[in-house]
């Protein structure tokens, strides 16, 4: 989250607010880009070749079912489980290209996140 300065990208561009605008859009459309590209890629699996080109892929088996049809039951869940995968590891190199990757801060405080938060087994709202 932060650069070597400890200040991040978009925090040094909120003096001049055009710089913030500009990387803040940069990071949105790289977000939202890879968003659409990995949608439409579980799309033409799960709808395509489950649905609209069955009857072509039905004359392939695997595992002594038709293609079309593993692709229909399956094949789409494990796609959208390797894109689940892809989408943190490149979303994680977004971050770092935008200076708000924040696995690398040196001020981590241990406490995950709840500063603030009394975490104390006193009162615990959750039996």
């Amino acid at each position: 989250m932060t650069d070597r300065e400890g200040t991040s990208r978009l925090e040094d561009g909120l003096a001049d607010g055009e710089e913030a605008s500009g990387v803040a859009r940069a990071y949105w459309r790289a977000n939202i880009r890879l968003l659409v590209t990995l949608m439409s890629i579980w799309f033409l699996v799960s709808f395509g070749a489950g649905i609209v080109f069955r009857p072509f892929l039905d004359q392939f088996m695997l595992g002594g079912f038709p293609l079309g049809f593993w692709f229909a039951q399956q094949g789409s869940i494990y796609v959208f489980i390797v894109l689940i995968f892809y989408y943190a590891w490149k979303m994680h190199r977004i971050e770092r290209e935008y200076a708000l990757d924040d696995d690398n801060d040196d001020d981590h405080s241990g406490d995950g996140g709840w500063e603030g938060i009394d975490t104390s087994a006193g009162e615990n709202p959750v039996p």
